[in-house]
Protein backbone atom coordinates (compact mmCIF):
# COMPACT_ATOMS: atom_id res chain seq x y z
CA UNK A 1 0.00 0.00 0.00
CA UNK A 2 1.20 2.78 -0.82
CA UNK A 3 1.43 6.13 1.52
CA UNK A 4 -0.15 9.78 0.36
CA UNK A 5 1.79 12.28 0.02
CA UNK A 6 1.01 15.13 2.02
CA UNK A 7 0.60 18.07 -0.75
CA UNK A 8 -0.81 21.12 1.44
CA UNK A 9 0.74 22.46 3.81
CA UNK A 10 -0.12 25.48 6.56
CA UNK A 11 2.54 27.54 7.87
CA UNK A 12 2.92 26.12 11.07
CA UNK A 13 4.16 23.03 9.61
CA UNK A 14 7.54 25.02 9.05
CA UNK A 15 10.48 25.95 11.83
CA UNK A 16 11.74 29.50 10.78
CA UNK A 17 14.17 31.20 13.05
CA UNK A 18 13.91 34.98 13.34
CA UNK A 19 16.37 36.25 10.53
CA UNK A 20 15.12 33.31 8.25
CA UNK A 21 13.82 34.68 4.87
CA UNK A 22 10.32 32.91 3.98
CA UNK A 23 10.34 32.54 0.34
CA UNK A 24 7.22 31.82 -1.98
CA UNK A 25 7.96 28.05 -2.29
CA UNK A 26 7.64 27.85 1.42
CA UNK A 27 4.18 28.69 1.33
CA UNK A 28 2.76 28.88 -2.33
CA UNK A 29 -0.26 26.42 -3.18
CA UNK A 30 1.40 23.37 -5.71
CA UNK A 31 0.69 21.70 -8.18
CA UNK A 32 -1.50 25.07 -9.16
CA UNK A 33 -4.68 23.85 -11.11
CA UNK A 34 -4.92 25.66 -14.68
CA UNK A 35 -6.51 25.63 -18.06
CA UNK A 36 -5.50 24.94 -21.42
CA UNK A 37 -5.49 27.95 -24.02
CA UNK A 38 -7.96 26.23 -25.85
CA UNK A 39 -10.65 25.77 -23.43
CA UNK A 40 -13.82 27.89 -23.58
CA UNK A 41 -15.14 30.53 -21.32
CA UNK A 42 -17.74 28.07 -20.23
CA UNK A 43 -15.09 25.18 -19.26
CA UNK A 44 -13.09 28.05 -17.58
CA UNK A 45 -16.05 29.43 -15.64
CA UNK A 46 -17.38 25.72 -14.58
CA UNK A 47 -13.60 24.96 -13.42
CA UNK A 48 -13.24 28.60 -11.50
CA UNK A 49 -16.59 27.86 -9.74
CA UNK A 50 -15.74 24.24 -8.95
CA UNK A 51 -12.21 25.72 -7.35
CA UNK A 52 -14.44 28.34 -5.82
CA UNK A 53 -11.26 31.04 -7.45
CA UNK A 54 -11.66 34.53 -9.38
CA UNK A 55 -8.95 33.62 -11.50
CA UNK A 56 -7.03 31.14 -13.15
CA UNK A 57 -3.76 30.56 -14.66
CA UNK A 58 -4.10 29.56 -18.60
CA UNK A 59 -0.88 27.32 -20.09
CA UNK A 60 0.17 25.17 -22.92
CA UNK A 61 0.18 21.61 -23.11
CA UNK A 62 3.97 21.61 -21.59
CA UNK A 63 2.45 23.97 -18.58
CA UNK A 64 3.99 26.62 -20.15
CA UNK A 65 2.25 29.85 -18.38
CA UNK A 66 0.99 31.50 -21.37
CA UNK A 67 -1.89 33.80 -19.23
CA UNK A 68 -4.47 34.46 -16.73
CA UNK A 69 -7.73 34.74 -16.86
CA UNK A 70 -10.22 36.40 -13.98
CA UNK A 71 -13.73 36.25 -13.64
CA UNK A 72 -13.75 39.77 -14.41
CA UNK A 73 -12.16 39.64 -17.73
CA UNK A 74 -15.07 36.45 -18.66
CA UNK A 75 -17.58 39.11 -18.11
CA UNK A 76 -16.10 42.45 -19.45
CA UNK A 77 -14.07 41.34 -22.15
CA UNK A 78 -16.21 37.84 -23.11
CA UNK A 79 -20.10 38.21 -22.22
CA UNK A 80 -19.94 41.82 -22.50
CA UNK A 81 -18.40 41.73 -25.95
CA UNK A 82 -20.56 39.37 -27.20
CA UNK A 83 -18.48 36.20 -26.84
CA UNK A 84 -20.17 33.15 -25.95
CA UNK A 85 -19.43 30.60 -23.69
CA UNK A 86 -17.65 28.29 -27.06
CA UNK A 87 -15.11 31.19 -27.01
CA UNK A 88 -12.03 30.16 -26.57
CA UNK A 89 -9.88 31.93 -23.38
CA UNK A 90 -7.58 33.15 -25.18
CA UNK A 91 -9.75 35.38 -26.63
CA UNK A 92 -10.07 37.40 -22.82
CA UNK A 93 -6.98 36.26 -20.90
CA UNK A 94 -4.14 38.89 -19.82
CA UNK A 95 -1.32 37.15 -21.89
CA UNK A 96 2.27 37.61 -20.01
CA UNK A 97 0.86 38.17 -16.43
CA UNK A 98 2.95 39.31 -14.10
CA UNK A 99 4.60 36.33 -12.11
CA UNK A 100 7.20 35.46 -9.49
CA UNK A 101 9.88 32.44 -9.15
CA UNK A 102 9.75 30.35 -5.84
CA UNK A 103 13.04 32.00 -4.60
CA UNK A 104 11.24 35.01 -4.52
CA UNK A 105 11.05 36.61 -0.77
CA UNK A 106 7.60 36.76 0.31
CA UNK A 107 8.14 40.18 1.22
CA UNK A 108 8.90 40.73 -2.28
CA UNK A 109 6.11 38.93 -3.80
CA UNK A 110 3.69 41.42 -1.40
CA UNK A 111 5.04 44.24 -3.02
CA UNK A 112 4.28 42.81 -6.50
CA UNK A 113 0.86 42.07 -5.23
CA UNK A 114 0.39 45.45 -3.78
CA UNK A 115 1.92 47.22 -6.89
CA UNK A 116 -0.20 45.90 -9.78
CA UNK A 117 -3.03 45.41 -6.95
CA UNK A 118 -3.32 41.37 -7.76
CA UNK A 119 -4.56 38.72 -4.97
CA UNK A 120 -3.10 35.86 -7.21
CA UNK A 121 0.22 35.15 -8.11
CA UNK A 122 1.78 32.59 -10.52
CA UNK A 123 4.94 31.07 -9.82
CA UNK A 124 6.76 30.11 -12.20
CA UNK A 125 10.39 28.37 -13.18
CA UNK A 126 11.98 28.76 -16.38
CA UNK A 127 8.38 29.89 -17.79
CA UNK A 128 6.15 26.47 -16.60
CA UNK A 129 3.80 27.18 -14.03
CA UNK A 130 4.94 25.66 -10.89
CA UNK A 131 2.33 26.71 -8.24
CA UNK A 132 -0.11 30.05 -6.86
CA UNK A 133 0.46 32.30 -4.40
CA UNK A 134 -2.33 33.53 -3.03
CA UNK A 135 -2.85 37.12 -0.89
CA UNK A 136 -4.71 33.94 1.41
CA UNK A 137 -1.54 31.93 1.70
CA UNK A 138 0.88 35.14 3.15
CA UNK A 139 -2.42 35.74 5.32
CA UNK A 140 -2.42 32.56 7.40
CA UNK A 141 1.51 33.20 8.10
CA UNK A 142 2.39 34.80 11.31
CA UNK A 143 5.30 35.35 9.78
CA UNK A 144 4.25 37.82 7.53
CA UNK A 145 0.62 38.30 8.11
CA UNK A 146 1.30 42.38 8.31
CA UNK A 147 1.77 42.67 4.86
CA UNK A 148 -0.79 40.83 3.87
CA UNK A 149 -2.57 43.58 5.12
CA UNK A 150 -0.73 46.14 3.40
CA UNK A 151 -1.07 44.28 0.41
CA UNK A 152 -4.88 43.96 0.44
CA UNK A 153 -4.91 47.83 1.25
CA UNK A 154 -3.68 48.78 -1.68
CA UNK A 155 -5.20 45.98 -4.02
CA UNK A 156 -8.64 46.51 -2.40
CA UNK A 157 -8.38 50.76 -2.93
CA UNK A 158 -11.92 51.75 -3.94
CA UNK A 159 -12.30 52.16 -7.81
CA UNK A 160 -14.22 54.63 -9.61
CA UNK A 161 -16.40 54.58 -12.39
CA UNK A 162 -15.49 56.24 -15.46
CA UNK A 163 -17.94 58.63 -16.24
Amino acid sequence: MFKKRKTTYHITDFKFKEGDILKVNDIMTSPAKSVRVNSTLGEVADEMKRLNVGSIPVCDDSNNLMGIVTDRDIVVKGISQGHNNGATVESVMTKNPITVSPETSIEEATNVMSHHQIRRLPVTDNGRLVGILALGDIAVSDHVADKAGDALSNISEPARPEM
